[in-house]
């Protein structure tokens, strides 16, 4: 089995994943933009139980575009925001793709928010890509 460990700036936080993601995904939504300081955030989505946490997070929870509460981890000593979970999607935890620092898992297949995607970004190519609202 594939363990995969992702952490913050400081390494203070750290979420270790057992297995393969559920999905990988990338959303150009404001929010994951404002967050990220990038035209779009990637977030590896894994179950609950292929999940361990270690390290102080903090939390910042808000309402996403279509209704669902976000709940965003990151760490209170460097700011990094690691993962989190939407109360639609109760039995899985994000993580962004970055803070694996890993350049072998695979690309996206979900592209979401396309309304608000940079002209410019261009989404993996490949036939089973799903683009959504």
């Amino acid at each position: 089995m594939t363990t995969r460990q992702a952490c913050c700036s400081c390494g203070q936080l750290r979420v270790t994943c057992d297995g393969e993601p559920v999905r990988i995904s990338m959303c150009h939504c404001l929010e994951c933009q404002k967050r990220t300081g990038s035209p779009f955030g990637v977030q590896a989505r894994f179950r609950h139980a292929q999940v361990t946490i270690a390290g102080q997070a903090r939390e910042f929870t808000r309402t996403g575009e279509q209704g669902n509460q976000v709940i965003s981890r990151f760490c209170p000593e460097c700011g990094s925001t690691l993962y989190w979970t939407l109360s639609g999607d109760p039995d899985l935890i994000a993580v962004a793709l970055g803070n694996f620092a890993d350049p072998t898992l695979p690309a996206p297949r979900f592209s979401f928010h396309e309304r608000r995607r940079h002209a410019w970004v261009v989404v993996p190519d490949h036939p089973d890509m799903k683009h959504e609202f």
